[in-house]
């Protein structure tokens, strides 16, 4: 018999937009002990971006403590009730992906319904989200126990973090203790990126200037040091990459398909232009959707279970350690915005240059934190930090 879970989440914005943040928590239905609690602030954003930041935390909160569990979700928040039930359109597109984000975890659960309450029955999640209100209008007081700062690093939209994050919490607090730290590396140039044309599953080689450039990064992780385990994607331009940073670190390689590009179906090798030529609709719905995939492909919602699958799995294995992930543009976007709690959407206003290198600290105690992003100071010459 499945286990039954509670879902209670709220979120809110003073100003609408205005400084904004969502609270969450995990009950089992059959005892009513209360399994996890969280919130977190998100800046400046509205109310129903906030409440469903709430839904998507709670939900993966659930399915982190006991995949395939029934769960009963409850909001104040009619609007989200009745999307996520289906009877009502969601016509605006970040309440869209964010509403994939939460469908994604449904598929980690068993049976899930929604159910509308009204505010006076919501206030457990309601007090976590105006803690997360107070800490969003106050952004230069320091972060404490009871007021989780964004600075501190927030919890991830779009993915799930290790199944320890959320026991016995009696709330969030800042990033504490030791960090896994994920350097992430896309591959060098190759023919297509020369000419920003789709490149997926194609195993093409790296350029001339794409060897200059993995043997630049080489160099510059090589002084970093402190690498434990490189991981690369077994497409051949991020394993030249990763091979060549293995021959300057002396770390040990290893290859995960997790790590893959998205697969571009029928668009492999063309430009955006070209597809929008023969596929306008297509291409138009892919844009706006991270659930539409190309024609013969991959969505981007298929892409990002993927890829967090393979970070749970990666960060589980190598806990505390220091990991070199090579690979594409589309994992390492990916891994950005579950660190920064991005919605999906966010995936298409990410510059990721190639050989650029980028930085998350995962902590244990849930909250994550991007030191770098699409850093290329070893590609103009400098030693970089």
């Amino acid at each position: 018999m499945s286990r039954k879970l509670l879902v209670e989440a709220d979120g809110g914005s003073r100003g609408n937009p205005g400084p904004a943040g969502y609270g969450a928590l995990v009950s089992d239905r059959a005892t009513g002990e209360i399994l996890a609690e969280m919130y977190d602030s998100l800046g400046t954003t509205t109310n129903n971006v906030a409440e469903y930041s709430g839904l998507v935390a709670g939900l993966r909160a659930a399915a982190d403590l006991a995949p395939g569990a029934d769960v009963e979700v409850r909001m104040d928040s009619k609007l989200v009730v009745e999307q996520m039930s289906g009877r009502w359109q969601i016509k605006d597109p970040n309440l869209r992906s964010l509403a994939s984000s939460a469908q994604d975890e449904t598929r980690r659960l068993g049976q899930v319904s929604y159910v509308w309450v009204p505010r006076a029955r919501n206030t457990r999640a309601d007090r976590l989200a105006n803690q997360a209100m107070d800490a969003a209008a106050a952004p230069a007081l320091p972060a404490s126990p009871a007021s989780h700062g964004q600075e501190n690093g927030p919890e991830r939209l779009g993915a799930q973090p290790l199944a320890t994050t959320f026991a016995g919490r009696a709330g969030w607090g800042g990033a504490g203790g030791r960090a896994t730290t994920t350097l992430l590396l896309r591959h060098g140039e190759t023919a297509l990126s020369t000419e920003r044309r789709f490149a997926g599953r194609g195993d093409i080689p790296l350029t001339e200037e794409g060897l200059r450039q993995a043997a630049a990064a080489a160099k510059r992780l090589a002084a970093r040091g402190g690498i434990d385990v490189i991981v690369t994607s077994p497409l051949r331009r991020a394993r030249q990459t990763a091979d060549a940073v293995a021959l300057a670190t002396g770390a040990p390689l290893l290859a995960d398909d997790g790590l893959v590009e998205t697969d571009f179906g029928k668009w492999e090798g063309m430009t955006i232009a070209e597809a929008s030529q023969r596929w306008p609709d297509q291409v138009s719905a892919w844009m706006r959707s991270v659930d539409v995939a190309p024609p013969g492909g991959e969505s981007f919602a298929d892409v990002i279970s993927r890829v967090n699958a393979a970070l749970d799995r990666l960060l589980a294995e190598h806990q505390f350690r220091t990991l070199l992930l090579v690979s594409h543009v589309s994992p390492i976007k990916i891994a950005a915005c579950r660190a920064m709690l991005a919605p999906p959407a966010t995936l298409f206003r990410i510059q990721l240059d190639v050989a650029s290198l980028c930085e998350i600290g995962w902590f244990a105690d849930g909250p994550a934190v991007v030191r770098s992003l699409n850093d290329t100071a070893h590609l103009m010459g400098r030693a970089g930090r």
